[in-house]
């Protein structure tokens, strides 16, 4: 996959995590908290007590970050793997040029989902509550969450969580045709949506509110439905769109 080609994937998902705040938001903020000081820790300075602390839940953050981004990924590279494996047992060759479109379309509803103009994702997402429901058990082995390592196993699993916004991006990935490629779409996604979750581990609820204004929600997803649009533009115009290969997913279509 063409490194150019995972930009638009990065914007997706650094706009689209206006989403994630509403349902990541929390966890991550009370995560990243100061909490409050011990008892007999009065001989240690204030200021130090609380960098210590803020270090702390920075590390904390991180490691859920990086484990969420994980699963991103392990879920690219089998949905990749399998559309790929399916392909070349199937001896198709127009699969891709469909999946493109597919891909795009799906841009466009989360576009609209994100403009809260149309929920057809939220449906989706209720589907995807049966698998949660079976990962779900796994938070009693690392729970009480007091450790980096437990916030990159909780990450791990809350990477799972069925979310509209996921599913559309992992359908680029799928129609990538290669479990490596697969993964690199969503790494870049993933990594798209990093910012914002790491700056409400520090602004907390005061971010999360603002960027759940309507006007933010609605400017993000236009944006994100413009990508789709002028992915389906070059779909409609044989792939050959000239400057608009550097603003859409291709999905691995050539």
């Amino acid at each position: 996959m063409n490194a150019v080609n995972l930009i638009p994937v990065f914007v997706v998902g650094l706009l689209g995590s206006v989403h994630c705040v509403g349902m990541c938001g929390g966890i991550v903020s009370a995560f990243s908290a100061v909490p409050p000081a011990p008892v007999g820790a009065r001989a240690f300075p204030v200021a130090v007590m609380t960098q210590r602390a803020a270090f702390d839940g920075g590390a904390r953050v991180l490691a859920y970050n990086t484990g969420r981004i994980a699963s991103y990924m392990t879920a690219g590279a089998l949905a990749g793997g399998l559309a790929g494996g399916a392909r070349t047992l199937a001896g198709l060759t127009a699969w891709q040029a469909g999946g493109y479109w597919l891909a795009n379309l799906m841009l466009v509803i989360l576009g609209l989902y994100l403009m809260d103009a149309w929920r057809g994702l939220a449906r989706l997402e209720s589907l995807g509550q049966i698998l949660w429901q079976r990962a779900r058990p796994l938070m009693r082995f690392i729970v009480p969450l007091d450790s980096p390592l437990k916030m990159l196993a909780l990450g791990a699993l809350w990477g799972w969580l069925p979310c509209g916004m996921v599913y559309s991006v992992l359908m680029t990935a799928m129609f990538t045709g290669s479990g490596a490629d697969g993964a690199l779409v969503m790494l870049a996604f993933g990594l798209g949506t990093l910012p914002m979750l790491l700056a409400m581990g520090m602004a907390g609820a005061r971010l999360r509110a603002a960027l759940q204004q309507r006007a933010v929600r609605i400017g993000a997803g236009l944006v994100v439905l413009a990508f789709g649009v002028l992915g389906l533009v070059r779909a409609a115009g044989g792939g050959q769109a000239g400057w608009l290969d550097a603003l859409c997913i291709t999905g691995g279509v050539h």
